[in-house]
């Protein structure tokens, strides 16, 4: 078997986040495993650094799967031999997968990587980016892409509360799952929060992120700067360790990922 690592992008708009799911076609890692598939003439899986949910984007989604090496594999199915020559290319996948895949997701990089080699276990570190847009009229160009909040943000006591957000924390009030079964410890190494013109963005560094961690990170910074919490309020949260505690749920459509490092 050779492992193959995959760079792409996708707009998340229109699906319904990145793992696949029996009652429906439509999510990222579905859409790659079938064409993959149908390439291949068997079942691929591939497994991606992370799960982004409905409706968030990805600037650069790291993925890697497995195909038999097809130099050695004398058992090859016509329709594999169809689908691409006898020796399989890293760039000859990236052509063939984007030919068939929508137009708001693309394969930006295609490249044969070491057996042992996984794209979520092997991460060190995630950064995202959330994007608000604070005019009073939703922008009609971006509101894909932002999430519309048009109240007047107190950016220095936000950016005070992002500060106690960073370091090494049980950001288990930060996540809408109740049942988890692995460590809820992350460490985030930097929250940057920038102003350009109508939008706020706010990125974030981390080793991982829980379910929602962002979006909820997020929505906690929101009520801060626009006065309905404050900045002491972060040690609270961490202290209680429950959901309720901690700020809304913001909108996926406000948030990608940005890149991962290994």
């Amino acid at each position: 078997m050779k492992n193959y690592k995959m760079i792409l992008q996708y707009e998340g708009t229109r699906y319904q986040g990145w793992q696949k799911q029996v009652s429906t076609s439509n999510t990222i890692q579905g859409k790659l495993e079938d064409i993959l598939s149908k390439m291949a003439g068997y079942p691929v899986e591939i497994q991606g650094s992370g799960r982004t949910d409905a409706g968030v984007h990805a600037l650069r989604q790291v993925a890697n799967f497995k195909l038999r090496d097809t130099a050695s594999d004398k058992q090859e199915t016509s329709e594999r031999q169809k689908a691409l020559p006898a020796r399989v290319e890293a760039e000859d996948i990236r052509s063939y997968v984007n030919q068939y895949l929508p137009e708001d997701i693309r394969v930006l990089e295609v490249e044969e990587v070491p057996e042992r080699f996984h794209s979520r276990l092997n991460a060190k570190e995630k950064i995202y980016c959330y994007r608000i847009h604070h005019a009073e009229v939703v922008d009609v160009f971006t509101r894909r892409y932002t999430y519309h909040y048009p109240q007047h943000l107190n950016l220095k006591a936000m950016r005070g509360a992002a500060k106690q957000l960073c370091g090494t924390h049980d950001f288990k009030a930060f996540c809408t799952k109740k049942k988890l079964k692995k460590s809820t410890i992350r460490t985030i190494y930097e929250i940057k929060i920038d102003e350009c013109g109508d939008e706020i963005r706010i990125t974030y560094r981390g080793d991982g992120f829980l379910y929602h961690m962002v979006r909820i990170m997020t929505g906690t910074l929101l009520e801060i700067g626009s006065g309905t919490r404050e900045i002491q309020d972060i040690q609270r949260i961490f202290d209680a360790g429950i959901r309720e505690e901690a700020g809304e749920l913001v909108p996926g459509c406000g948030l990608a990922l940005v890149d991962v490092i290994y």
